[in-house]
């Protein structure tokens, strides 16, 4: 099953040599395993554009879809056995000691004919 660990933190993402090394290391670590599919960091919120789509007509406004003190900074995808094992992956994020890690399992749509 395949899981999206999606990173909230403020605003600027790590800069810290030493927190970008324990990513480095965390992401060294999923691929050794065979569980990290992908894995991003995006660029600041203020890069975001949000599509609406109201009465038929596309809205475009430019940011985030919302206004928060912690935006969505990366994701990893991860192909792990269990919800269990997704879970600790993602509480080595080092972003989950100050921020969030969001863990949802990816829906598989069934291919059309």
């Amino acid at each position: 099953m395949q899981y999206i660990c999606l990173i909230y933190a403020q605003e600027g993402g790590p800069d810290d040599p030493a927190i970008l090394k324990r990513y480095g290391d965390l992401v060294q670590e999923m691929r050794e395993a065979g569980k990290m599919v992908a894995g991003e960091r995006l660029q600041p919120s203020t890069a975001a554009t949000t599509v609406r789509i109201r009465n038929g007509e596309a809205l475009t406004t430019d940011g985030p879809f919302a206004e928060t003190k912690e935006v969505l900074g990366g994701f990893f995808i991860l192909d792990c056995e269990s919800l269990d094992e997704a879970l600790a992956y993602a509480e080595k994020i080092p972003a989950a000691e100050h921020g969030a890690v969001e863990v949802r399992p990816i829906a598989q749509v069934p291919a059309r004919v």
